[in-house]
């Protein structure tokens, strides 16, 4: 979390003017509206259109001026970025719940496999089946 916020606070609620955000990501307003006009932050609104900037904001703000500036991308580029990696961060958050709904099941298996084999009667042994054939034949005795 970020260090500036009340506590309590989170980085997603969206409680910066445009004028404070401005300031904390060193953009002026003209090109955060523009940014917003892009599709390149998308800050959160009050009920009479003003915007409303959320510290994930302010530090999307700041990744958006470093590409741009230090790297050279463009805003068609940097458009592109933020869709990926928004694109990447659902796919690891949907792997993650898939992968804990396959512990569950895995575990539930497991517990009903305990089940089973604790019902056997313990005179009663299981086999697996198998595909070779023992003959024995005792030694006579001379």
């Amino acid at each position: 979390m970020f260090g500036g916020l009340p506590n309590g606070a989170e980085e997603d609620l969206p409680v910066f003017v445009i004028s404070v955000a401005a300031q904390l990501s060193g953009l002026h307003a003209q090109t955060l509206r523009s940014y917003d006009r892009l599709g390149l932050v998308s800050p959160g609104r009050t009920s009479g259109g003003g915007r409303r900037y959320s510290m994930r904001d302010i530090a999307l703000l700041r990744e958006v001026q470093r590409l741009s500036q230090e790297d050279g991308v463009n805003l068609a580029g940097i458009k592109r970025i933020i869709e990926l990696e928004n694109q990447v961060d659902a796919l690891q958050a949907r792997l993650a719940e898939l992968t804990d709904e396959l512990a569950g099941a895995y575990a539930v298996a497991q517990q009903t496999a305990a089940a089973v084999h604790a019902s056997y009667r313990k005179d009663l042994v299981p086999l697996h089946r198998q595909t070779a054939l023992v003959v024995w034949k005792p030694k006579r005795r001379s």
